[in-house]
This record gives C-alpha cells, sequence and structure tokens, in this order.
C-alpha cells in the first residue's frame, strides 16, 4: 500500500462541492420531530459484576421511532452523587456495544460514558451487539450501506443517525450527568455518527471524530476499493440506472453537510494511509466545519487504526481542557 490520495499541503485547503439537498434540514428536523414524538422509556439496571472502581449500567432508550436501542452507562464507582460531564460513543461498522466492562477509558479518567449498540451490526468482529433493526432490507448488496438506499426515509442511515442523536436525549437525562458538558466521539461509521450529532445538536460541549467515514461519499466510492464504500460501488455495478437516485439519497448523510451546521470545540483524526476512509474524505469535513475551535490530527504512516491509543490520550487532553 502506498499514500494513494492528496498530499498533505493540500489536504489542508481541500474544499470541494459536496451536493447538498434543499430540504436537508428539512428532513433531519421531521426525522427527529416524529421519532420523539413516538416516545419510549429509558431503562436503567445495573450490572451486578461491576468492577470495583466503576460502576456500570446496562442501558436501553427509544431510538428512530422509538425503538429501543442498548447501550452501557458507566461513571466511576467513588464519586457516585456528582454530577460528572458526559462522553456519548459511537460504534465503528460492523461492531457492537460489546461486553459491559470493554469501555471503562473515560469513565476511570472521571467522566460519565454511554457507549451506544449498533442497530442490527454487532457479528463482524468484537464481542457482540444486542439492538436488531426492525426495518427490512430491501434490495441490498451485503453488509449495511446500501438498505433501503433507494430513498433518503428508508436507509440504513437515517435510523443509526437518528438513534445517535436520541442517545444524547436520553443520556442527559440520566442520574449523575452534567448535561451541559456533552461529548461525543467515535472512530470510523463512529464518527461519521459523531459528526452527524454534531450537526443536529446545538449545544455540545466538544465533538471528536477519528477517522470519520461517509464524508464526501462521492469521492470515496470513486477513490477506494475498500469495504464499506465498495459496497456502493458493487451495488452500482448492477444497479446501473439508480446511479443519481443513489448519490441523492447520500447527499443526506454524508458527514461534510453535517460538518457544515456543527458549532461545538471539535478535533478531527486522519490517517494518510487509510484506504477506508481516504484521508481526502476526512479533510473536506474537517475543512468545512462550522465551529471556529477546531484542529485535526494526521498520522502520516497509518492506514484506518489512525492514532489508536495515542488518538485517545489527545481527546484526553482536549475534553479536560473544555471541561469546567
Amino acid at each position: 500500500m502506498t499514500q494513494f490520495d492528496m498530499p498533505l499541503e493540500e489536504l489542508r485547503t481541500y474544499r470541494p462541492a459536496v451536493p447538498e439537498p434543499t430540504d436537508f434540514d428539512a428532513f433531519w428536523e421531521q426525522t427527529l420531530a416524529e421519532s420523539r414524538r413516538a416516545g419510549g422509556e429509558v431503562v436503567l439496571e445495573k450490572i451486578a459484576a461491576s468492577l470495583p472502581h466503576v460502576e456500570i449500567f446496562d442501558l436501553t432508550f427509544p431510538g428512530f421511532n422509538g425503538e429501543p436501542i442498548k447501550a452501557w452507562y458507566s461513571r466511576p464507582a467513588r464519586v457516585p452523587d456528582a454530577a460528572l460531564p458526559l462522553v456519548v460513543q459511537f460504534q465503528g461498522y460492523g461492531g457492537g456495544r460489546g461486553l459491559a466492562f470493554e469501555h471503562t477509558f473515560w469513565p476511570s479518567a472521571g467522566y460519565a460514558h454511554v457507549m451506544v449498540d449498533n442497530r442490527g451490526q454487532g457479528s463482524s468482529w468484537g464481542n457482540g451487539g444486542d439492538t436488531p433493526d426492525a426495518a427490512p432490507a430491501g434490495i441490498s448488496t451485503p453488509g449495511f450501506m446500501t438498505r433501503g438506499i433507494e430513498d433518503p426515509e428508508t436507509y440504513y442511515y437515517r435510523r443509526l443517525f437518528a438513534d445517535a442523536v436520541r442517545a444524547i436525549d436520553a443520556a442527559r437525562t440520566l442520574p449523575g450527568v452534567d448535561a451541559s458538558q456533552t461529548f461525543v466521539c467515535g472512530i470510523s461509521q463512529g464518527g461519521a455518527a459523531t459528526l452527524a450529532v454534531a450537526g443536529l445538536v446545538p449545544d455540545l460541549a466538544g465533538v471528536l471524530p477519528d477517522v470519520p467515514f461517509m464524508c464526501h461519499i462521492e469521492r470515496a466510492v470513486t477513490v477506494t476499493d475498500e469495504d464499506p464504500f465498495a459496497e456502493i460501488r458493487r451495488y452500482l455495478a448492477v444497479h446501473r440506472d439508480n446511479v443519481q437516485q443513489v448519490f441523492n439519497t447520500l447527499s443526506y448523510f454524508d458527514g461534510v453537510n453535517f460538518a457544515k451546521r456543527a458549532t461545538a470545540p471539535a478535533l478531527f483524526s486522519a490517517a494518510l494511509f487509510d484506504e477506508v476512509c481516504p484521508p481526502s474524505t476526512v479533510f473536506a469535513a474537517f475543512n468545512a466545519y462550522g465551529g471556529e475551535t477546531k484542529g485535526i490530527e494526521t498520522y502520516p504512516f497509518n492506514g484506518h487504526e489512525g492514532g489508536a491509543g495515542h488518538q485517545t490520550v489527545l481527546q484526553w487532553d482536549f475534553v479536560r481542557n473544555l471541561t469546567r
């Protein structure tokens, strides 16, 4: 593998014209309003086998259309009554919330933390997920990228991104949370959900999209052979007459269009050997990001793993500097 994308000096100024539907805002306002009207209950159940210094709860909250979504809620056990800053984390493509003890970095660092499950995913890697996707798959290639892609209303990521916003709604009601200090983070698909939330929730304290997926999608489909973007190319190789409609649907879910609307301080990351989320697509979202306070860490010799633990340390510093 070689560096296949633009050189870094060009990436820093790359501002492509990414298609944006005229009803982008109305589409998402309606989606979220309908999901909130559907109601649903937030249920919290403490896990008996919590770690000595971390309390962990099994969390169920209403997502898209009020459908129940699973998550883990964890917090430091030594401060059971304190209202703590909140970090809500979204999982990567094919992964689920995993096991209860796996996501304890943020509570160990003194924060309340919610790890959100991916509806219908959780069987490609990691330790599983617990949330089914109630909607039918429709005509699609294997994977999630083309499920319902014929129409924005039926597209899989409408449900997933609505779940992400509703996760913020629910997490802010949990005991021991300072809702005014809500941060969101995620890697790859989790970074895509992070950008969606950043564009749809106006009062976040900070945003941490790590090698985010689903940015500048039209370019990504043409410059990388790697999945998940290759799922779209394989679909279009068969459904040759659907190209315009497919990319119209995808424009409602492009991270660049969410980034334009975001205002919270943000720390991105990009890896210059990343063939899953090409660096030009990440920089397209970063350069379009609406917040005045933003930075991006680049990893010149890494692929989709990006900075891994090194990026986590930078995120921790970023959150600490913004926490009152």
